[in-house]
């Protein structure tokens, strides 16, 4: 049953491509490059550091991240996400802590004092990276949410012929149903599974 939206890839690369060459607009499509490339929760993507960007295997990934019934996993970053992660940091000047931070409405950093008595910019919290999402949707017509870009996320990899078990464990489902539906596969009859037993008969 379908709940909720999809994009295709051709979609997909248009926010990417949407937001200006400004320090808030390299942090908005690093935003979406993580939702889009990793498949993050809001949740997990207003909480992710810098240090859990890591390479494993020859290949970047996001390491440990604590998830929704605080389930554990890593997750691979695609090398157009971390590029997209990279340029904002550089901009930014940062390369620790978190990786998403807050503006003004004026487009300054907003910092805050930590424990330790330093000044950082401040993290960004779940409902603006819904606010980043809905800024460069809707000028194309859509009316998108971040789950809409883990469920391409889910789809494309699919389409991309991606092991089921793989994208459930990219998504931290604990069941492959909860993936499947995410999926909103449909029966292709162009392309029926029939078609692929191999059976002469």
């Amino acid at each position: 049953m379908r709940a909720g939206n999809w994009l295709t890839r051709d979609q997909a690369e248009e926010p990417l491509l949407a937001p200006p060459n400004t320090l808030m607009g390299l942090r908005d499509r690093a935003t979406l490059g993580l939702l889009i490339g990793c498949g993050l929760r809001r949740d997990e993507l207003v909480n992710l550091t810098f240090e859990h960007l890591q390479q494993r295997e020859g290949r970047w990934v996001i390491a440990d991240i604590v998830g929704k019934g605080r389930r554990v996993r890593t997750v691979p970053v695609p090398g157009w996400a971390k590029a997209l992660v990279n340029a904002w940091a550089c901009a930014a000047g940062l390369s620790s802590g978190l990786v998403l931070r807050r503006f003004r409405k004026g487009g300054l950093l907003v910092y805050e004092r930590s424990d330790d008595g330093e000044t950082r910019p401040g993290g960004m919290s779940a409902d603006p990276i819904a606010d980043v999402v809905a800024t460069y949707a809707r000028p194309l017509g859509w009316n998108l949410a971040p789950h809409d870009l883990r469920r391409t996320f889910a789809k494309l990899a699919r389409g991309g012929q991606a092991p089921l078990e793989q994208i459930q464990l990219a998504l931290g489902h604990q069941s492959i149903q909860t993936t499947q539906r995410y999926l909103g596969s449909e029966v292709d009859l162009a392309d029926a599974a029939y078609d692929r037993l191999g059976i002469r008969l």
